[in-house]
């Protein structure tokens, strides 16, 4: 939020004054990806696959759909001159998912809604590999290097110009160089439950923090142009999450645990609703004369005050009423689920 509210709707937008303060580093969806892999791995052994798999669409889908529906709303209400206007067309295009596909043809209609598909392939591929032969033991290993080992090996076709349209449609529709964030999740959760080696995991975490790096260099007219600083940003994101996952559970005071458990619960609400709506906050504020650092407190504010209403109003009971069907069995059908998909 800090960095959309602070950086990139200047960017995007330059009539927008300069922030008074400015986080400049692209952090935040990409550890997002890092604990999404990391839970997927501790939450894949409870009860059946198929419960792991529709949990975790119940979860992410319905609250994406109506975070869509709702920003495509807000931006035609209030529409701003020289920006975006979303069309019936970019409604359904984004519903659809179709962005990494087709970049040039179906715009975001916002910005953070890029990591949904990739989250859900990601749950789906692992319920996949935890299924097949392939999602255990020495051969799980295998399939993490290659993840990240193959991108990289593809980076000089990726930032060939002119590049293959056909090529790009597939390795950015799959999202295959992010590959490595959900590597580097699935390999600290190894690491915290000691099934991986430290000298093996800090090899591994190396490959998945290089391949961010060369992932954040873009082609300009001049060349081509790194972004170190959000590499390292994000590097030590997953070394502070890797440490929290590997130590015991810290003492803090109630308070803070409970704003802490309450802000993680709203935080895929927020995430969805801050942007777009956010921008034409900063906007109408600035419009009227008001300091930046309110207008960046505002953004802040406003999407956390949606996020929460998302997950309120969508979220949670739509998760409830999607995962009803498991539910009706009872304690001992779980327990029986349980036993059944035990650790391999």
């Amino acid at each position: 939020m800090l960095y959309h509210s602070t950086s990139l709707s200047v960017f995007l937008h330059p009539e927008l004054e300069p922030r008074a303060f400015e986080f400049p580093y692209q952090v935040g969806a990409s550890l997002l990806l890092v604990v999404s892999a990391y839970f997927a791995c501790v939450t894949i052994r409870r009860g059946s696959l198929f419960r792991y798999w529709w949990g975790r669409v119940a979860r992410l889908l319905p609250s994406f759909l109506a975070a869509v529906v709702i920003s495509y709303f807000v931006l035609r209400a209030f529409p701003i001159e020289g920006w975006f206007f979303p069309l019936p067309e970019d409604l359904r295009a984004n519903l659809l998912m179709l962005w990494h596909w087709k970049p040039q043809f179906y715009p975001f209609i916002d910005g953070s809604h890029w990591t949904v598909p990739l989250q859900l392939m990601g749950f789906t591929v692992a319920a996949l590999l935890y299924r097949s032969w392939w999602g255990h033991g020495r051969r799980i290993m295998i399939v993490l290097w290659m993840a990240v080992l193959v991108p990289l090996a593809q980076w000089p076709i990726r930032i060939a110009e002119p590049i293959d349209e056909t090529y790009r449609t597939v390795v950015d529709g799959v999202g295959m160089h992010r590959w490595h964030l959900f590597v580097a999740g699935v390999a600290i959760w190894m690491w915290s439950v000691k099934r991986l080696s430290t000298p093996h995991f800090a090899a591994l975490l190396a490959l998945c923090m290089a391949a961010q790096e060369v992932h954040n260099y873009t082609r300009t007219p001049e060349g081509l142009l790194a972004d170190t600083g959000s590499s390292v940003a994000v590097a030590i994101g997953m070394c502070v999450i890797a440490l929290v996952a590997r130590s015991p559970d810290m003492a803090m005071p109630q308070p803070a645990r409970r704003a802490i458990s309450w802000f993680a619960g709203i935080s895929y609400g927020t995430f969805l609703m801050h942007q777009a709506i956010g921008y034409i906050v900063l906007r109408k504020l600035q419009d009227v004369g008001v300091d930046t650092i309110t207008q960046t407190l505002a953004m802040l504010v406003t999407g956390t005050l949606l996020g929460w209403m998302l997950t309120r109003a969508v979220e949670q009971p739509a998760h409830k009423l999607l995962m009803k069907p498991f539910e009706q069995g009872g304690g001992a059908a779980r327990t029986r689920e349980a036993k059944t998909v035990g650790p391999r």
